[in-house]
């Protein structure tokens, strides 16, 4: 199936569209709930632990939350993230993938890969919050074209 498109602001105020990564790197596309909660945060960390890992495999890693950039931006700083974490305030992007939680609103913590192509490959619902990064980076490399 074709992943939906989507353009946001990342935590740096730059616009970032899945087409940016079309025929260039798989996108790692991982939605959570909120900034600086423990479980969002041991995620968080975990993708960064193997940010290098991930992208030597051929991919992006783009975070999305219902936040704001300003959270955003706080929550990279804090936790030394080197990955874009989208804005999606208005949750286009979180019910454009069918991620959104009844009633709250948030995004529900499921991980999209997305192959080079624009099509989606494979969703991790059971996401391990402390060793998320072990679990991508499997994924990835089962992937085709990576």
């Amino acid at each position: 199936m074709k992943a939906p498109s989507f353009e946001a602001r990342d935590q740096h105020d730059a616009l970032v569209r899945l087409a940016d990564f079309q025929g260039k790197s798989a996108v790692v596309l991982y939605f959570y709930p909120k900034d600086d909660t423990p479980g969002c945060t041991a995620e968080a960390c975990s993708l960064r632990d193997g940010f290098a890992a991930i992208q030597a495999a051929g991919a992006v890693i783009l975070g999305v939350s219902a936040d704001s950039t300003q959270s955003h931006k706080a929550f990279a700083e804090k936790f030394h993230l080197p990955l874009s974490i989208l804005a999606d305030p208005d949750k286009r992007i979180i019910q454009a993938y069918g991620v959104k939680m009844p009633l709250l609103g948030f995004a529900k913590r499921t991980t999209v890969l997305i192959d080079r192509q624009g099509v989606i490959r494979k969703i991790i619902r059971d996401v391990r919050t402390k060793d998320h990064d072990q679990q991508v980076l499997a994924l990835l490399k089962a992937l085709p074209g990576t």
